[in-house]
Formats: structure tokens, sequence, C-alpha cells
């Protein structure tokens, strides 16, 4: 679409029309407020060192309503998955989601996708496009434990 920012680390502009990218800097939430973005969740952890500093208080003053679902890199849960889906119905869109790498958003929309009845293939057609923690072994396994299910 014209106007994304593309140059955010792993844009992704998904068939529901969600964003979602890797980290943000402080120029962003005016950036994506101008692409009509309403509401912004963001999954990583405020403490990783390349988290924007007052996020909260750039979204506002943006314009953006804003969630944070701190999700730990090494401890994802089905509940974290199940906060996102809440965030997203309990918020008007346009919704960009975010997190340092797009790494715990793709993985979540994943199972989300599922649940929605997206094809398994599309669904990780999708995931893979930054990453797949399902096939590559490099992945923490509480990934493709989360992934799988398991």
């Amino acid at each position: 679409m014209d106007g994304d920012p593309i140059d955010l680390p792993n844009w992704q502009r998904r068939p529901d029309g969600i964003t979602t990218s890797g980290k943000l800097g402080p120029h962003d939430p005016a950036r994506l407020a101008g692409i009509g973005v309403k509401h912004v969740v963001n999954l990583a952890l405020d403490t990783h060192p390349e988290a924007l500093a007052d996020e909260a208080a750039l979204m506002a003053a943006a314009g953006i309503a804003y969630t944070h679902i701190p999700v730990p890199f090494d401890a994802p849960t089905p509940e974290h998955v199940a906060a996102l889906a809440e965030a997203l119905a309990a918020h008007p869109g346009p919704h960009h989601v975010h997190c340092i790498a797009n790494y715990r958003v793709t993985a979540f929309f994943y199972l989300l996708d599922l649940a929605a009845g997206v094809p398994e293939a599309e669904a990780r057609a999708r995931m893979a496009k930054v990453w797949n923690p399902i096939e590559d072994e490099r992945v923490p396994g509480v990934w493709r434990a989360l992934v799988h299910g398991d």
C-alpha cells in the first residue's frame, strides 16, 4: 500500500489489513498514524535494549491506542496468544502489531490464522516470510512447541 513504512524491520501487511513489524523508532508512531493505524500492540519486553522508550506516550501523542503484552522470548505461552486476540477484538483497527524482530508476532498470527480456519500451508507461508520456527532447528524449542501445540 502506498505510504507503508516498508523500511521497518520485517514489515508486513497481512491479507486482513493488519500490519506487523519488528522494532519501532521514535518517529514511527507518526508514520503509523499517517497510514491510518488506530491501535498498536507491542509484544516485546520494555527491558529489551532495542525497545522504544516511552512507547505508550509516543503512541498517545500520535492519537493511537496502545496495548502492551510483554512476551518473554524464551517463554511464550498460549495465554499470550489469547491476549493478542483479545486486544485486537477490544480495539477498533486498523491495527499494527510489533515486537523486536516480528518473530513473536508472526508466530502468534500463525496460530490465530489456524484458529480462524486459514489452511495450515497458507498460515505457515505467511509466517515463513519472516521466520519458520517449525522447520528451523536453530529456533528455540519453546517456539516449535508453541506452534505445534505441544
